[in-house]
Parts: C-alpha cells; sequence; structure tokens
C-alpha cells in the first residue's frame, strides 16, 4: 500500500510539472511573447553595438593623443591659409574638355538651349 501511495504522488507531481512546463512554453511562443521578446534582443543589442561604440571613440581619443604626443603636435594647431582654385581653361565645361574643336575655333558660340517645361502645354 504504501508503494502505491509513494508512485501515485510521483507519478502526479510528474504530471503538474509536465502540464506546467507546456503551458510555460505556450505563452512563450504567442506572437505577443514573440514579439516582446525580439524587441528587448533588439534593445539589448543596441546597448552592446553602442557600449562597443564608445570603447572604440575612447580607445581613438586615447591613441590620438598618444600620437599628438609622440609628434609634438599639443601645441595649439593653426589652420593653413585658404587655398585658391585656379580657373579652369575654357570655362570648366567638360564639353570643352573633351572636344577640342571648341577650344580651337575662337568664333564659335553654343546656342542657348530651350528649356522644356512639361507644363506649359497644358
Amino acid at each position: 500500500m504504501f508503494r502505491r501511495t509513494f508512485w501515485f504522488t510521483a507519478g502526479a507531481a510528474a504530471g503538474v510539472w509536465a502540464t506546467t512546463k507546456v503551458n510555460r512554453k505556450i505563452r512563450q511562443l504567442t506572437p505577443e511573447s514573440l514579439a516582446a521578446q525580439a524587441a528587448n534582443r533588439a534593445i539589448e543589442a543596441g546597448h552592446r553595438i553602442k557600449d562597443f561604440a564608445l570603447d572604440v571613440r575612447d580607445g581613438m581619443a586615447q591613441r590620438e593623443a598618444e600620437l599628438d604626443e609622440v609628434l609634438g603636435l599639443n601645441a595649439d594647431p593653426e589652420l593653413p591659409p585658404a587655398r585658391r582654385v585656379a580657373a579652369l581653361e575654357n570655362g570648366g565645361d567638360p564639353k570643352h574638355d573633351k572636344n577640342p574643336q571648341y577650344s580651337k575655333n575662337p568664333t564659335y558660340v553654343e546656342r542657348s538651349t530651350y528649356s522644356y517645361n512639361r507644363n506649359e502645354d497644358h
């Protein structure tokens, strides 16, 4: 009798445990739960990426300070004077650069092109 009671209790406990386990798994697989899990993992991944970027930025600043010290660039840097861009020959028109007949013929005058406006016809 004592053995039967033990095995009955063990079977009932196993049944309750299995039922609870299955119900938890079913709740985890609902669309709302899956969406919440995905959102949580995305947030965690975002935090890890942010931490990595901050570590990289700190490392870059540290390395730049080391290089500045080694190269003697710790003084306030002066900006170089502004550069002037030289005017291109033939006015910088790429058509003149590709086709030499335009630059050889000084009397050539390019026609002005009429820009077509599709709204004018209406």
